[in-house]
């Protein structure tokens, strides 16, 4: 289906590997002209390269800031003033104790997590309601609904991610701007993979299995019983972008494989 992006100005952050990617990659494949933002120029610039090698009718940016940093975030929005899709995925995540997560952790995660996000969706959704059409995706995750309690840092800031989207979806009322949240369940991102490196280190359990066991004793309630794979949300993500997506505001848009054992 032709999802009438071609060449809207998509701003993916985090967009250098995992979800972020594959979202960038999939608004690319529709004609979109992405923003790549990362905080390293030179892994930045080869995600440039590489969309603008394979999608020559398109025209990707390089935007290589720490936007988690205000000074580092003034310096995207000079380069990029204003954009049609603003994809909020930059965040970071890590299985912890309660017990060890001190002040400076919380802080952190609230940081780069929450305020990142906010910052720019305050500075481009005038020029979306100027415009008469924008549209802002946070992607957030289950742990937002249903916190698995492996790390109450993340699952804290995920929450907020869909509070924020709400009260932002409040100022767009009659307008064909429109602010929403993706919750991607577990999904097998290079972050997950380390993560069940680490976790299977000192077992006796092939490679191949690992995820399998993973589902079944860390995540039973899985319908589909597998990791999602980034591109899956990638495509779900693109198409609440989309013009097709116009009765999609405020919402909570779930991808996680039916792991949230609720009807809503």
């Amino acid at each position: 289906m032709e999802m009438g992006l071609e060449h809207k100005r998509v701003l993916v952050t985090g967009s250098t590997k995992g979800i972020g990617r594959a979202i960038a990659t999939a608004f690319a494949k529709e004609g979109a002209d992405v923003v790549i933002n990362g905080r390293r120029a030179d892994t930045v610039q080869a995600v440039v390269e590489q969309l603008a090698a394979a999608y020559p009718e398109t025209t990707p940016v390089a935007a290589p800031f720490d936007i988690s940093d205000p000074t580092e975030a003034e310096k995207l929005f000079k380069s990029v003033s204003t954009v049609d899709v603003l994809v909020n995925n930059m965040g970071i995540f890590a299985p912890m104790a309660y017990a060890d997560i001190d002040d400076a952790t919380w802080d952190r995660f609230f940081k780069v997590n929450v305020l990142s996000g906010n910052r720019l969706a305050k500075h481009y959704l005038p020029s979306m309601l100027a415009n008469d059409f924008g549209r802002i995706i946070f992607i957030a995750s289950e742990e937002a609904v249903m916190p698995s309690g492996e790390m109450p840092q993340y699952s804290m800031t995920k929450s907020m991610n869909l509070s924020l989207a709400k009260s932002l979806s409040k100022l767009t009322v009659g307008t064909h701007v429109t602010v929403n949240t993706v919750m991607p369940g577990s999904t097998l991102t290079e972050g997950v993979q380390h993560m069940l490196d680490e976790m299977y280190a000192d077992s006796d359990l092939p490679k191949d299995q690992w995820e399998h066991d993973f589902m079944v004793n860390h995540r039973p309630l899985s319908q589909i019983q597998r990791l999602i794979r980034p591109e899956e949300i990638g495509r779900l993500t693109v198409f609440v972008a989309s013009p097709f997506a116009s009765s999609f505001s405020g919402e909570a848009l779930r991808a996680d494989g039916g792991l949230v054992p609720t009807l809503y």
